[in-house]
């Protein structure tokens, strides 16, 4: 269920994680078709992209990364794939992929209820690489996967990263496992060439912030707000001295997420510094609301064009 931030110790890597148990988408243009993805020639495209590699890039070229955020399986895996399709071919930076999850205590009640949708459903995790396989020869950004621990638990770490990366997958963010527990992951994650994005909050005490900083990959992601997912009115000033901090600390990219959902807030959040945006309820809620998956997707399509613009 959803948690509130209201302490140092109550989320992320401030938080010991909770004991769980282990059960638990070519740009489309004005008329979008939804279609099964069916098997497809090998494609011989090169890899994308990694995280790191993406934001030097950008840097050099004096833009900053615009990084969508959609669940997999809602409305349905093979929206997902047309997604993932569009958010690439509008100027999507970086994309990430949630997992979807029974318990996802960072999640507001926009990504819970497309995570609740999307299991009801009968998404798994299978379905979800397979539709990756297809998907990401196809995409010229790097995918990132959204996935709380247990489901890497259920599988095997090694046996996860080894998945992920057999589809092409290169960064991974895992929001409930703390700072300390991070090795296991982190080692698995070298050893595979996956990029381990780490969190860090306004509520993050300094010393702290700087251990996350350090081992962090890809990216920092800076929460931008006290509590889970979900847009907000406005973004706290404190964003701009948080990430004064970090870049006092580190070289390393940073790119704030939650709670930003219009091209206003994205733009404020560039001229504070930022290095990327990360938008992830209001990409959700665009396909969740929408009466048809043909509609959510031009629906996506017009946002996703708004956020770039004003990232430009």
């Amino acid at each position: 269920m959803a948690t509130s931030l209201k302490s140092t110790a109550s989320f992320l890597q401030l938080r010991k994680p909770e004991n769980h148990s282990l059960n638990r988408l070519s740009f489309l243009k004005s008329s979008v078709s939804v279609k099964r993805f069916a098997p497809m020639a090998a494609l011989t495209a090169a890899p994308t992209p990694g995280l790191a590699e993406t934001f030097s890039r950008l840097k050099k070229d004096g833009k900053v990364a615009l990084i969508p955020y959609v669940t997999a399986g809602d409305p349905d895996l093979s929206t997902t794939a047309e997604a993932l399709k569009l958010l690439d071919s509008c100027g999507s930076d970086i994309i990430e992929l949630g997992v979807p999850y029974s318990d996802p205590l960072a999640d507001g009640p926009v990504i819970q209820a497309a995570a609740t949708r999307s299991l009801a459903r009968g998404t798994d995790f299978n379905a979800i690489i397979s539709m990756l396989k297809e998907v990401v020869p196809q995409l010229s950004s790097p995918l990132a996967l959204f996935t709380y621990y247990n489901p890497i638990l259920k599988r095997g770490v090694g046996n996860f990263m080894s998945t992920i990366k057999d589809v092409g997958v290169r960064g991974l963010v895992v929001p409930d496992v703390p700072l300390e527990e991070t090795q296991t992951l982190r080692s698995a994650a070298t050893e595979h060439n996956i990029e381990l994005i780490l969190l860090t909050t306004p509520t993050t005490p300094t010393d702290r912030m700087r251990a996350i900083v350090e081992a962090a990959e890809g990216f920092v992601y800076l929460v931008s707000s006290v509590g889970v997912t979900g847009a907000r009115a406005s973004v706290s000033d404190r964003v701009q001295t948080l990430l004064k901090d970090i870049k006092e600390a580190s070289t390393k990219p940073v790119a704030v997420g939650f709670g930003i959902s219009t091209p206003e807030q994205a733009k404020q959040v560039k001229g504070w510094g930022s290095d990327g945006v990360i938008i992830g309820s209001a990409m959700v809620k665009v396909l969740g609301d929408a009466k048809t998956p043909e509609e959510g997707l031009k629906a996506l399509e017009a946002f996703t064009k708004s956020l770039k613009a004003a990232l430009s």
